[in-house]
């Protein structure tokens, strides 16, 4: 959201890639505290409450930076666009909750991890972007990656596993609507528009099994709603101080790190499966994100 510029990272400038790190930290540590937040609050709360919740103070935070940017900073032309976005990421985020409901915490940010495959190609058949080695390479290695963890024919898929293989695809066709609305909107009107119309998606199916929320619980709520606004404006920093190569790789530590709070908070195991579908998940994404760089710098 900080419209200012900064200088293009090289060797030398030091202080910008070690910012882009720390604002990556942040990232890290603001979806592992979403995921946190989510398992606390469902022992309460339906998904749909908890999503209304989330959206609910993700407004009021933008409505309380509103008056540093002006008007201006939300207006849009491509409300349309807005909805079919935010009806793709509120289903996204559906998927999401029930995941974390059912999985151990590792395995639902492993198969998140499934996204930028699914990104790759929708903006291959959607936008006609072109399928080149890379991204044939990420392909494979996402579709490896998830018969590791997901291991068919030799275990039963869970239902929740196939649920979050879905959400992954919604968020992926939001990433391809995101790219198109970047082009005129500002990344505060994409904070606005999906607070604003993921609060009726999400009030409506919540009444029926609505839970007056407590006191205690306030403090996962703030939680919820202050870490879904971090993570996505930490991530925005760190992609405009340092390349998507430095980037990519320190977004892989989401998976160690929250396999680590699920075993020290939630006593879930560590499972060598999903840790190498996850490996060779990443491994797949970060050689076509290096190829995709060296073709821009040549």
């Amino acid at each position: 959201m900080d419209q200012s510029t900064t200088s293009p990272v090289t060797p030398g400038n030091t202080p910008a890639t070690l910012r882009a790190v720390l604002w990556m930290a942040g990232t890290l540590l603001s979806f592992c505290a979403m995921a946190i937040a989510v398992r606390e609050l469902l022992a309460s709360y339906g998904p749909f409450q908890i999503l209304f919740l989330r959206a609910l103070v993700g407004l009021v935070m933008v409505l309380a930076v509103l008056p540093r940017f002006g008007i201006r900073a939300v207006r849009t032309r491509r409300l349309r666009i807005h909805v079919v976005r935010n009806v793709l990421h509120f289903g996204g985020q559906l998927a999401w909750v029930y995941a974390l409901s059912v999985l151990t915490l590792a395995t639902v940010f492993a198969i998140e991890f499934t996204m930028p495959v699914w990104t790759a190609l929708l903006a291959t058949l959607l936008l006609g972007e072109r399928l080149n080695r890379g991204r044939v390479v990420m392909l494979v290695c996402g579709l490896a990656g998830i018969l590791i963890i997901l291991r068919p024919g030799l275990e039963v898929v869970q239902p929740g596993a196939l649920l979050m293989l879905l959400g992954s695809l919604a968020y992926a066709t939001t990433m391809i609507t995101t790219k198109q609305l970047s082009a005129s909107d500002t990344p505060l009107a994409l904070l606005f528009y999906m607070s604003l119309l993921q609060l009726p998606l999400a009030l409506l199916p919540a009444l029926p099994y609505w839970a007056t929320p407590l006191l205690k619980d306030l403090p996962w709520i703030l939680c919820l709603g202050i870490a879904g606004f971090s993570a996505h404006y930490c991530m925005a920093r760190a992609y405009r101080l340092a390349d998507v190569t430095l980037v990519v790789p320190l977004d892989f530590l989401r998976l160690p790190l929250i396999a680590v709070v699920g075993m020290l908070f939630y006593a879930e195991p560590l499972q060598p499966a999903v840790m190498l579908g996850a490996a060779v998940m990443c491994c797949g994404i970060y050689y076509s994100v290096r190829r995709e760089s060296g073709r821009r710098a040549g």
